[in-house]
């Protein structure tokens, strides 16, 4: 895919907000209100650790999401990725606040992540629309790193410098900047000759399908070089009609599904093969299956490397390669994600 001049602008007039900056702004953040969504107010012991661990690491979900869950279910799996447990507050050895030591060697400028050689990943925010209690970056100092309009031109003259051929956009969540500030950063990328990939890692399309809205899907299927949209789904009941219609419009769109495995969530053969194939009848190809990174407050999610391992020989009996996941660990300093089958 050629660049070409073609690219839609954004239009930067004033206008009124769109439905999903709306609906961001109606997220729940009151742990009460989302018992009551799910007829779970009478759980005392559940109120407790939910006011208790919220003030430690806020509780914020979409309302979309919530709809997904179960009612009256304490243990559904959308609901334990964003529920505050009792366990948050172990400290386990060898779980710290920063466990891919990205802060600490990583990041040689402002806003850029430069881990692995021809790419390099942009933070342009540290906002999300879900707080997930599993997150790498939950304690991440995103006001100290995240990327301004003054370090913008400087980390363009970076990119070129260092013959980056992709770009990816991360954060934070890339896609709860305005369709506009994308644009913008894109733009600005663009101007750099080599570059010939932009991946977006996003959870939006999943928490937020209407985030894929009119303007969105305009400027996007205009963009003139590689596009990769990386969503972040980890369980089947996350995917449904909405988000078939919303990742259907886009064009020309490498879509692929990165999962983190997870105890009392997906540790298990069934599940990582329904959301396999839960991915593929959205067109979104299974990409990578994280073992959990080691970040302080979520050891409680973390299944042993030897059961992951049993976990994913039963899923090769069961889908076809095409299917199955590469199930990586990320370590800091490392190359390359290690492949662990």
């Amino acid at each position: 895919m050629k660049k070409s001049s073609n690219i839609i602008p954004v239009s930067h007039e004033t206008k009124q907000m769109s439905k999903w900056q709306t609906d961001l702004k109606n997220l729940v953040r009151d742990p009460e209100e989302l018992l009551q969504l799910l007829s779970l107010e009478k759980d005392e012991t559940l109120k407790q650790r939910l006011l208790y661990f919220s003030k430690q690491f806020p509780l914020r979900v979409t309302r979309d999401f919530v709809g997904q869950m179960a009612i009256g279910d304490p243990n559904d799996p959308l609901l334990r990725q964003i529920l505050p447990l009792l366990e948050e507050g172990h400290q386990v050895e060898g779980y710290s606040l920063d466990p891919l030591q990205e802060t600490s060697g990583f990041i040689p400028e402002r806003g850029l992540v430069h881990k692995y050689k021809g790419r390099a990943l942009l933070m342009v925010t540290g906002a999300c629309a879900v707080n997930c209690r599993y997150c790498f970056r939950r304690h991440f100092p995103y006001s100290e790193q995240v990327v301004t309009d003054e370090a913008l031109e400087s980390l363009v003259k970076r990119v070129k410098k260092e013959s980056l051929s992709e770009v990816i956009l991360s954060g934070g969540d890339p896609l709860m900047l305005p369709t506009e500030k994308l644009s913008h950063i894109v733009s600005r990328l663009l101007s750099v000759p080599g570059v010939k990939t932009l991946r977006l890692h996003s959870r939006l399309p999943v928490v937020l399908p209407g985030r894929l809205d009119l303007e969105f899907v305009t400027w996007w299927n205009s963009i003139p070089i590689n596009r990769v949209l990386v969503v972040h789904a980890n369980h089947a009941n996350e995917l449904g009609a909405s988000h078939m219609k919303a990742l259907a419009r886009l064009e020309n769109t490498t879509l692929l599904n990165q999962a983190v495995l997870l105890r009392g969530v997906n540790d298990s053969a069934s599940a990582i093969e329904a959301l396999s194939r839960s991915c593929f009848d959205l067109g979104i190809m299974p990409y990578y299956l994280h073992l959990l990174d080691q970040v302080a407050g979520a050891a409680h999610f973390n299944v042993p490397e030897s059961e992951a391992i049993n976990i994913m020989e039963s899923v090769r009996k069961k889908l076809p390669g095409y299917l199955v996941p590469r199930l990586v660990r990320e370590q800091a300093g490392a190359e390359s994600k290690t492949l662990i089958c």
